[in-house]
């Protein structure tokens, strides 16, 4: 079997692919949001967020001094797409499956 055109094993790890769902849903996302939403550590966060960074799939700003800097992370417009290609290439994955017979549901 074939890959599907699109399908990024940059995205397909569990983690990074629920990172890059939440990103791709808001416009910048807080650190902490993430961080909770996830329920990663900063450290483990922070990793993932490096390599979507280094890949040219996310930007991440720091905003504010001291005890008021926030962190804050979105999809550039090519980790846009390079989600929106691995989803694509996930539901052509999941199509080719074949529907259980009906007296096996």
């Amino acid at each position: 079997m074939t890959t599907p055109a699109g399908f990024d094993e940059l995205i397909h790890p569990p983690t990074r692919l629920s990172l890059m769902a939440l990103l791709s849903a808001t416009e910048w996302a807080e650190f902490g949001f993430l961080k909770e939403s996830l329920e990663l550590s900063d450290s483990a966060l922070s990793k993932q967020v490096s390599t979507l960074a280094e890949a040219g799939y996310a930007e991440v700003r720091k905003e504010g001094a001291g005890r008021r800097r926030r962190t804050l992370v979105t999809l550039t417009p090519r980790g846009r797409t390079a989600f929106e290609g691995h989803v694509e290439a996930l539901r052509q994955l999941v199509g080719r499956a074949a529907p259980a017979p009906a007296g096996d549901q």
